[in-house]
């Protein structure tokens, strides 16, 4: 099984649906809300390349900016 984890913000339907797609697949995942942690934000910040955006998500050490569905 693929490692994967995913930073998140509330109220953000990117977010919500990188979630359901590997609730779906089965993949279970660890996430993050940027917006409850400082720590996690920077963390998401420093991945994205500087960038402000969710969901960042990191699979097996490859990190993927932003969700279009699969």
């Amino acid at each position: 099984m693929p490692e994967v984890t995913i930073y998140t913000k509330p109220g953000c339907p990117y977010c919500a649906a990188a979630k359901q797609h590997y609730t779906n697949e089965g993949i279970a995942f660890t996430e993050f809300d940027v917006k409850a942690d400082e720590a996690h934000s920077a963390k998401a910040e420093e991945l994205a390349g500087g960038s402000k955006i969710v969901p960042v998500i990191v699979e097996d050490g490859e990190v993927k900016l932003g969700f279009g569905g699969s």
